[in-house]
């Protein structure tokens, strides 16, 4: 576990580093827009539950801050993105920010829909000139906001890889000046590190949909890179996740579960609308049922549903206060573009005990020591 613990170490150092450094140029404290509300418009790619669990999380920031009123948020998913915005629109008390009813915008993962809904939000940024600051969620979002098309200030979030997929030029610099986009580097190495650490495998599945988004939101490059310095092999199937319905997305998926449970000792459940937490009793049964160990990219969430290991959900509300601070910021003058774009998920373990036993997998004392969410059964899903 020397890892863990060197981890842990850089991970309050680079978050110590980070605080002092922009806390001293750029205060995050409330302010209003010359008398008025800052106007918040939204876009996503399509209704991926990250999205809504970061925007809820990045609210509750702006509330710590004292941007917002204090106020209870939804506990449960809401599948239909758009309600869930207007209800925040709608109840959120504040005199500093609004989150405009009418300014969501989403793809709902269709090509040819995503090219109408982005013209439409860059129209209204450059015609109406009626928002502030837009909120864009998902890598398809980043990348139709990640140009010169317009100047509205943009803070990209949720997205498996920023630079890879060309959102950003680099990790110290957006190549826009209304552009922010956190990137954290080498997180998912250091998730496939952390796995194979535990568990020791020597064969990985890994399913993606085969085109330069499906490659990115599975961190294809990355496991590839680790497979090569850890000597384990990475064995793949491909599944669509764009351009067909959920339902077909999350079939391709188990087809190729089924397929993978039987070749490998581990599997990275990574971020696939056919991956997703109704879907996933579907997905873990053959894995179960030849004890292969699981580590789910998306969260913990998915290991108190079935999933063997992750890193803790506490990781949202770090990720939303961060880009809460950097909201604070950039209405009280920063340039996007200027803002610190490097994070650091703070290393925290969640294991689902239940789920070690049905596949023979005995945690390592020192494994225990180290989780904040120890779950000791497989809590039920819905499937509907």
């Amino acid at each position: 576990m020397h890892y863990l613990k060197s981890t842990i170490l850089a991970f309050f150092m680079l978050m110590v580093f980070m605080s002092l450094s922009w806390a001293q140029q750029y205060p995050v404290t409330p302010v209003d827009n010359n008398g008025q509300k800052w106007r918040i418009g939204y876009l996503e790619g399509g209704m991926f539950p990250d999205y809504q669990i970061i925007f809820f999380r990045t609210v509750e920031g702006l509330i710590e801050l004292g941007w917002i009123e204090p106020m209870d948020l939804p506990e449960e998913y809401n599948p239909d993105h758009e309600q869930a915005w207007q209800w925040v629109a709608e109840n959120v008390q504040s005199d500093y920010v609004e989150f405009v009813k009418d300014a969501f915008y989403t793809s709902e993962f269709e090509a040819e829909q995503r090219m109408q809904t982005k013209g439409e939000l860059i129209d209204r940024l450059n015609n109406q000139k009626d928002l502030d600051l837009i909120l864009a969620m998902g890598t398809w979002a980043g990348q139709d906001l990640a140009n010169d098309e317009h100047s509205t200030p943009t803070v990209v979030a949720s997205t498996s890889d920023p630079l890879g997929s060309g959102i950003i030029k680099s990790a110290e610099d957006s190549g826009f000046d209304h552009l922010h986009a956190k990137i954290e580097p080498d997180r998912y190495m250091r998730q496939l590190r952390l796995f194979h650490d535990i568990t020791g495998f020597r064969t990985m599945g890994l399913v993606f949909e085969d085109s330069r988004e499906g490659r990115t939101f599975a961190a294809v490059g990355d496991a590839e890179q680790v497979a090569s310095e850890r000597g384990f092999e990475l064995k793949t199937c491909h599944a669509r996740n764009s351009d067909v319905t959920l339902e077909q997305a999350s079939q391709e998926a188990q087809a190729c579960y089924s397929e993978l449970a039987t070749q490998v000792e581990a599997m990275y459940i990574t971020v696939h609308r056919g991956e997703n937490l109704s879907n996933l009793p579907h997905l873990l049964d053959p894995l179960l049922k030849n004890e292969v160990a699981t580590f789910a990219m998306p969260g913990s969430e998915f290991v108190k549903h079935g999933a063997l290991l992750s890193i803790a959900h506490a990781d949202f509300a770090y990720v939303g206060f961060f880009h809460a601070e950097t909201i604070a910021r950039i209405f009280n003058g920063a340039k996007p573009g200027n803002l610190e774009q490097r994070w650091a998920a703070p290393p925290k373990i969640a294991i689902n005990l239940r789920t070690a036993e049905t596949i023979g997998f005995n945690p390592p004392f020192d494994v225990l020591a180290a989780a904040d969410e120890i779950y000791d059964h497989i809590a039920p899903v819905s499937t509907d």
